[in-house]
């Protein structure tokens, strides 16, 4: 008995994706433009993993109000305050960003003083607070986060880039990885353009949605070499062949790993929202680009695809015929 959502999707369709490879290519461009112009001129709203700040954790003795917490922490002077529920409702977790008259000092005491005075602030007649834990962030951590995040951004496109050149050919590998680094560069534009906070779970986010959008490209990639082999076509007409072979399973994986973020996104508390926010939208992107650019971009310029690429027997005759 098969699925619902199998049923709505044809296993044999035979769309012309190559036909509007020049728009799909064009509007992906467009998109990746857009998002770097967001990075670069309006920039991420860090979050104080990655400025430095502190940490309160509040409990009420009854579910505060988090609306008229966030208001009276304004009116004292803590104008970025970004409270937030967790554990039970009578928890609250209060981030600061650092104050301008603060200084710079990062020690026990300083971060005993502030949490005293968010005490005081979010405090309410008949619904006093008590601190569960204070804890400084201080910049230099936040720096050192930022660096490792980076580096291992390197990390994951090196080993995804030696891996799938490796397992098809480099030509592969290099519309993989601009593909994928595309859709996350489309993702991180998002959260740039909107000034959602940024923190560390975002990051992992990011990470996963390149983990999810390698994953559907070799999927498409494998049926591709397949096609190479067994059937005698032109390049065009093998690869719109197995985007539409795929196009049932990935559709699928898609819909089932969306609905899953979704669930997080839902119910998985505010800690959470950020990281499953960034896996919807990756979810989406690395499904779209898996159909409508990967490929495409296998037949443009260096990177247009041969049997004699996917063939060893065939690349070496090639080869022999060309030499005088």
């Amino acid at each position: 008995m098969s699925l619902f959502p199998l049923r709505l999707i044809p296993h044999t369709t035979n769309f012309n994706f190559m036909r509007v490879r020049w728009v799909s290519i064009g509007i992906a461009a467009l998109l990746v433009i857009a998002a770097i112009g967001a990075i670069a001129f309006k920039s991420f709203n860090f979050a104080l993993d990655f400025t430095g700040g502190t940490v309160v954790e509040l409990r009420f003795q009854t579910p505060p109000d988090v609306d008229a917490v966030r208001e009276r922490l304004q009116a004292g002077g803590y104008g970025s305050a970004q409270v937030q529920t967790f554990g039970t409702g009578s928890d609250l977790l209060v981030r600061l960003q650092p104050r301008e008259d603060a200084g710079t000092a990062a020690d026990a005491e300083a971060s005993n003083r502030t949490a005293a005075d968010v005490l005081r602030l979010a405090s309410s007649e008949g619904n006093a607070a008590t601190v569960m834990r204070s804890e400084f962030v201080g910049p230099q951590v936040g720096k050192e986060l930022a660096l490792n995040g980076l580096y291992t951004l390197l990390f994951v496109v090196v080993g995804f880039l030696i891996y799938i050149a490796v397992r098809f050919e480099w030509k592969f590998a290099v519309s993989a990885i601009v593909t994928t680094l595309a859709d996350v560069l489309i993702v991180a534009g998002f959260f740039a353009f909107s000034g959602i906070e940024f923190d560390l779970t975002i990051l992992a986010g990011l990470l996963s949605v390149m983990g999810f959008s390698i994953n559907d490209k070799i999927v498409v990639f494998d049926r591709v070499r397949e096609n190479f082999r067994n059937l005698r076509a032109e390049p065009m007409e093998i690869l719109n062949r197995s985007i539409n072979q795929t196009l049932s399973r990935t559709i699928i994986t898609s819909f089932v790993a969306f609905l899953t973020v979704l669930a997080l996104y839902l119910y998985g508390g505010g800690s959470l929202e950020g990281m499953a926010l960034s896996q919807m939208i990756g979810i989406v992107l690395g499904t779209i680009s898996s159909i409508f650019v990967a490929c495409p971009l296998l037949t443009i310029g260096f990177l247009k695809v041969t049997k004699q690429d996917l063939m060893p027997k065939a690349k070496d005759e090639a080869l022999l015929a060309r030499r005088p």
